[in-house]
């Protein structure tokens, strides 16, 4: 049985997730893509941002007023209870700017430094997944009640279909092209989604053998991690070492390891 405290835990990021989802698609202006090159539209995906990730603290802030927020918009509260939200209101931003689907809301709860709640919301697809530590990872969709999740049947690394992001610095844009262009030889293909929390959720659902991505904060893994890893994948980031800003993957086991000692290889982590 999993822990009540995380149960507690749990119930009150999906609430939060739900209704901040629910702020940021149906408040989208409809021609919001129009001036995509222009500074209004950018400003209205950040007041939306903001405005998500203060409805997600208020409401948790009510029920557990004792507990600390990081959050990606700027929430940093130390709290007194050893509960910890780690929140990125809406990642996937460029996504959400043209009217993309693939954006969400990813809302993690740690006690102690440790991830024992997550749950990633991705409105546009009509899905949630979830988990806590030790009680497996779960989604809610087109189909009808909860689905309990688990990675794909290990295949080999060349019929692995496998994601990645890519930063906004061109330097590091131009290395990161040049570490996928080694790696597609070496897989069945490469995918570029737009939000690390899903690409974390589809490993975890099956639809993706792996994923990797440099730059990453810790408001974008925290809830997709642990979600990948109730449902069996292997995560972590330079070998030894646990996910982290230099590196961060997500994959079935069996693809793994021989993911990240190509990407070691490739130096996927340098500057």
């Amino acid at each position: 049985m999993t822990d009540p405290l995380h149960q507690e835990l749990l119930a009150l990021a999906r609430d939060a997730a739900h209704k901040a989802g629910a702020l940021l698609r149906d408040g989208r202006p409809a021609d919001l893509a129009v001036a995509a090159t222009k500074s209004s539209p950018i400003d209205v995906v950040t007041e939306m941002d903001i405005a998500a990730e203060k409805l997600i603290t208020d409401l948790i802030s009510e029920q557990r007023p004792d507990d600390g927020f990081l959050g990606e918009e700027g929430a940093s509260v130390e709290g007194t209870s050893g509960v910890r939200w780690v929140i990125d209101p809406l990642d996937g931003t460029v996504n959400y700017l043209y009217g993309l689907p693939t954006w969400s809301v990813s809302i993690a709860a740690e006690l102690h430094g440790e991830t024992v709640a997550g749950v990633v919301a991705v409105p546009m697809r009509g899905e949630t997944f979830h988990a806590v530590l030790g009680g497996g990872a779960w989604a809610t969709g087109a189909w009808e009640g909860e689905r309990r999740l688990a990675c794909r049947p290990t295949a080999p690394l060349e019929q692995a279909l496998v994601s990645t992001g890519f930063n906004y610095v061109t330097e590091v844009r131009t290395h990161q092209a040049d570490v996928a262009q080694k790696l597609i030889p070496l897989l069945r293909d490469i995918r570029r989604g737009g939000s690390a929390a899903v690409d974390l959720c589809d490993v975890a659902s099956g639809r993706l053998d792996g994923y990797y991505e440099r730059g990453l904060n810790p408001w974008d893994l925290a809830a997709g991690n642990l979600i990948a890893r109730e449902a069996g994948a292997l995560t972590g980031g330079r070998p030894g070492e646990r996910p982290a800003r230099d590196l961060a993957i997500a994959a079935t086991p069996g693809v793994f390891e021989p993911l990240q000692r190509l990407l070691d290889d490739f130096g996927a982590w340098h500057d």
